[in-house]
């Protein structure tokens, strides 16, 4: 018998049997598909030796007429600048305090590095992040510097004092220090890290709408705190997607902006917090009426209006919110938001669904999606201002962060299957949709995210599987060779942005350590560790089904060419069987067994003696500084009978 060239189709396909996907592949980690032939991905880098506190779910890069390279980021406790790989603190601040409230509030205790502030009705929750500036010389043998900076408020003994920790222990007790010109700014309360429901102490604010420590008769849902950024100009407009109030219901959250400066360098404004578009007088405009609350802000760059999507109706109450109406500031002011017959601002409803979950911006519209239906809505540049088509109807989205656009087509995640958009709504193919579906955790949907590697045409989604509560896999569809692969690896925000040269991405484990910046594809290894990397083919026939082949070699084609290993190798695996059903290694009725071999840069030829009616082939690496490229294996063998 001559060799066999053993040749795979490219993609993964889980949506059939083992048997019935012959000539595929039906496993795989932490590879793609490039030219049609299954190879590792590329390794990532951290970014910076830097650490951010919290969960990111929320990137955003913007170049500056400055030339800054911005980078934005939105954990569930932070807001932050990123530039030169240095994180900028920019949190909005919740409250102020200054003389004579915080005259000589420090108070220390001797040995202890635990210090107290003591002030009156402020308001602080454990957790909470505390900047303290004006202490004036050594309270306790405490240096100053270590007291005037950014402080996580330690426990909260009463409603007048709350504790930080510092480095240096101190060598007295002094029980009223620290000057009279001490400013303390509270910065916003934290959010929810994922998804969060409960009835008692805990799940509400300190002394909240049932009392403290007292329990809720039903349970309260607290959605993870997600931020959605826009750049107004060199600005940056921001807002927390959803809010929770005393009694557990989520609305929008409040919008924020940021300013740049006008400066060559921007030092001074990245030390500087946001602050309430509600209060912030732009161009020498004052504000007015700015929805106190919103689900989501974008900027529509080409016309120059910034708008909301779920929010504050006009001349609202505080505390009114619509899930579904859509407003948007007067052109190129945004916190002028009252309609008059001399500007642009103006608002409009949307009349399916029962609340907007995400708008993206696309070539020439916004698609705006509710949980049943989705929009279009234009720039008219009538006195209209904005105008709103449905595309269609009975579709689903399943978090407001599972949908992109690359190659101007709009691609999402529903409940049940994939969609794109490219001018029309269609359901869009894919061999993984039961492997995917059928084991999701939908409790945690709101953690999927979307994201594009547009130097392989790829469109990402992560998502957290049926018994993780954390992001723990994805899947990718390739829009260029219409093709599906998957694998394991967490990451809570993904940004593949054009004035960088490669995606960027951020992980924060679920036990909240430091989150990290990632640089993606680059690189061949995991951050200094193996990448571990393997594709498994599905089961094929030797000859037909029908009678036996005994294998003798097979010639390996596999490319080392960009490894960085001296001796990179991978493992090739044949898995020989003689039904469907039976087990590769412990089926009694099989006589054949699984052949490991290692695979080098110059191996010519394997041994691979098996007896079998068909078998499938898997390639796989765990070293460091290997990357490998499969290309057309050849298989030696000889008929061998029936039985």
């Amino acid at each position: 018998m001559p060799f066999t060239k053993l040749k795979f189709r490219p993609g993964i396909n889980r949506d059939t049997t083992n048997y019935a996907n012959e000539g595929g592949w039906y496993e795989c980690d932490k590879i793609r598909f490039f030219s049609g032939y299954p190879q590792k991905i590329g390794g990532w880098i951290e970014a910076t030796t830097n650490r951010f506190d919290g969960t990111c779910r929320q990137m955003w890069n913007w170049i500056t007429s400055y030339t800054d390279n911005f980078l934005a980021l939105g954990t569930n406790e932070k807001v932050y600048i990123e530039v030169g790989g240095a994180f900028y603190d920019i949190t909005p601040i919740r409250a102020t305090f200054t003389s004579p409230d915080t005259d000589d509030c420090v108070e220390t205790t001797n040995t202890s590095t635990t210090v107290t502030i003591n002030v009156v009705g402020h308001g602080c929750l454990a957790g909470e992040y505390v900047s303290i500036s004006g202490v004036s010389g050594d309270v306790g043998g405490v240096p100053d510097s270590e007291i005037n900076t950014i402080h996580e408020v330690l426990t909260v003994p009463d409603p007048d004092s709350f504790t930080i920790q510092v480095t240096t222990a101190a060598t007295s007790t002094v029980a009223a220090g620290g000057g009279n010109n001490i400013i303390l700014n509270c910065q916003i309360r934290p959010g929810f890290a994922s998804n969060t429901a409960g009835y008692g102490w805990g799940t509400g604010a300190w002394n909240g709408a049932y009392g403290w420590g007292l329990s809720s008769p039903t349970p309260i849902y607290f959605p993870q705190r997600d931020w959605w950024f826009d750049n107004f100009d060199n600005d940056l407009v921001m807002n927390i997607r959803a809010d929770i109030t005393n009694t557990g219901v989520a609305t929008g959250g409040p919008i924020y902006y940021w300013e740049r400066g006008t400066t060559v360098n921007p030092s001074t404004s990245l030390g500087t917090p946001a602050e309430l578009l509600s209060g912030l007088t732009l161009n020498s405009v004052a504000p007015a009426d700015v929805p106190e609350t919103a689900n989501q802000i974008l900027v529509s760059q080409n016309d120059k209006h910034l708008l909301a999507f779920g929010c504050q109706p006009y001349g609202g109450a505080s505390g009114d919110f619509d899930p579904l109406l859509i407003r948007w500031a007067t052109q190129d002011q945004p916190n002028v938001w009252e309609p008059l017959p001399t500007n642009s601002a103006g608002f409009i409803r949307v009349s399916r669904g029962s609340r907007i979950v995400r708008a993206i911006p696309t070539r020439q519209e916004i698609l705006v999606y509710t949980d049943t239906h989705v929009f279009s809505l234009q720039f008219l540049g009538t006195t209209d201002v904005f105008g709103l088509q449905e595309l269609a109807d009975n579709i689903s989205i399943i978090g407001p962060r599972a949908v992109i656009s690359a190659n101007n087509v709009t691609y999402w995640m529903g409940y049940d299957k994939f969609y794109r958009y490219d001018g029309r709504v269609q359901t869009l193919p894919c061999s993984l949709r039961e492997y995917v579906f059928k084991d999701l955790n939908f409790a945690q949907a709101d953690q999927i995210i979307c994201g594009t590697n547009e130097g392989f045409n790829e469109v990402w989604w992560f998502y957290p599987s049926g018994a993780s509560t954390w992001v723990d896999r994805y899947v990718i569809y390739n829009h260029l060779d219409n093709i599906w692969y998957y694998g394991q690896l967490g990451r809570t925000a993904w940004l593949d942005s054009s004035s960088r040269q490669l995606p960027t991405a951020v992980y924060t484990d679920p036990d909240q350590n430091p989150g990290i910046l990632y640089i993606q594809e680059s690189g061949i290894d995991a951050a200094g560790l193996p990448l571990e990397a393997f594709i498994q083919s599905s089961d094929v026939d030797l000859d037909d089904g029908e009678k036996f082949i005994l294998t003798r070699r097979m010639i390996p084609d596999i490319n080392f060419t960009t490894s960085t290993a001296a001796n990179p190798e991978v493992s090739l695996t044949v898995r020989p069987r003689n039904f469907p059903g039976s087990n590769f290694q412990n089926d009694p009725s099989d006589t054949q067994r699984v052949i490991n071999t290692s695979v080098g840069l110059y191996t010519n030829q394997v041994f691979v003696r098996a007896r079998a009616r068909q078998m499938a082939l898997k390639v796989s690496s765990e070293g460091l500084g290997v990357q490998w490229q499969l290309g057309d294996v050849r298989l030696d063998g000889r008929q061998d009978g029936k039985q």
